[in-house]
């Protein structure tokens, strides 16, 4: 296909210009003081004419030849870099226009690299996560699996208790596989949600109930911030609800102090929405850490041994599962005082009677 110039007359006009200033003002004086008839005189418009049209079109050939293999050798530099912004134009010769596209390319391309750059040190850094969160359990299971072959088989007591343990550790292999899928499916929206209406005060206390035995055994209280009377009714899904409320709940549990509480309050945000609030005095997380707090597997503590288990993907497919709602998720956290974090739901409409 052949490539489309557009061409630039500026620097042609301004320089048969400047040439035609000067020549006019050296034929003045020649005729002037040489010559001196008025007939020449009149010559003058037409002779001045006559040198602006061909100095114009000496320059714009020219300067146009010899400006266009040069530019035209910069356009096909950068559109080996696959830029589509910058060669989906014509040709430009003009150096001013040239040099606005140069730099939002060049500006374009660095924003560019920036991010892969980005994306490469996130993906690196999953792929460790990834591999010590794997590797912890399967090196348990390996291990009690091979002292049962070197001879502990045998011992009836040994073995059930290690076939226990590498059980656990299995388990904990399939706990990290299914989020990761969960994951998965909320990235690449192939998770169908199931809207219903349900009073979110009772899903609340059900979820209390669940984890009553896990808070009671680090001593932290369960609490609403207070009574409610009334149902509150929202449109969500219940079962991934849940699983928000579960495992914000277990964090606040894992990381509370012992004899401390969490807390959880729903009020109206806007007249179709409300906001659901789960407040700690546990640990707090520092500034820094908050905006990658959300990250799969990504480590407050950056020291190689947990304090606690669990996949490490709990507060990833909280965020994934509010925003696959439509919804937002907040957090706000002090070091050593707490954390609250905090997401939206659609209420639900009131019944037709």
């Amino acid at each position: 296909m052949a490539t489309r110039v557009k061409k630039s007359y500026r620097f042609a006009i301004r320089s048969a210009l400047l040439i035609t200033l000067i020549l006019s003002i050296i034929l003045f004086g020649f005729i002037y003081f040489f010559d001196g008839t008025t007939l020449s005189f009149y010559y003058l418009p037409i002779a001045s004419a006559l040198i602006f049209l061909v100095a114009f079109l000496i320059i714009q050939i020219r300067v146009e030849q010899f400006i266009y293999r040069r530019i035209k050798r910069i356009y096909d530099d950068v559109s080996l870099l696959e830029s589509s912004s910058f060669t989906s134009g014509p040709i430009n010769t003009d150096m001013r226009t040239l040099t606005a596209e140069i730099e939002k390319f060049a500006k374009d391309k660095k924003i560019e690299i920036d991010t892969l750059k980005i994306r490469e040190e996130y993906r690196k850094e999953f792929l460790g996560n990834v591999s010590h969160e794997l590797k912890t359990p399967l090196f348990t299971v390996q291990g009690y699996i091979l002292t049962l072959l070197d001879g502990a088989l045998e011992d009836k007591s040994v073995r059930k208790k290690y076939l226990q343990r590498a059980n656990k550790g299995v388990e904990r292999l399939i706990y990290i596989i299914r989020d990761l899928d969960l994951i998965t499916k909320l990235e690449v929206g192939d998770l169908n949600l199931e809207l219903t209406d349900f009073d979110i005060i009772e899903l609340i206390e059900n979820v209390f109930d669940l984890l009553e035995m896990k808070a009671t055994k680090k001593g932290i209280s369960l609490t609403f911030d207070m009574s409610y009377e009334e149902p509150v009714f929202v449109h969500a899904d219940l079962e991934k609800i849940q699983q928000v409320l579960s495992n914000l709940l277990v964090n606040s549990i894992k990381y509370g102090h012992k004899g401390g509480t969490t807390e959880v309050s729903v009020e109206n945000l806007i007249k179709n929405k409300v906001i659901v609030r789960v407040t700690d005095n546990g640990e707090g997380i520092a500034e820094e850490h908050i905006p990658r707090l959300f990250e799969r597997f990504y480590r407050v503590d950056k020291s190689g041994s947990r304090k606690e288990g669990g996949s490490g993907l709990g507060l990833s497919i909280v965020k994934h599962i509010i925003e696959a709602h439509g919804e937002k998720i907040y957090i706000e956290s002090v070091e050593g005082v707490g954390s609250e974090f905090s997401f939206t739901l659609e209420k639900a409409k009131p019944q037709e009677v």
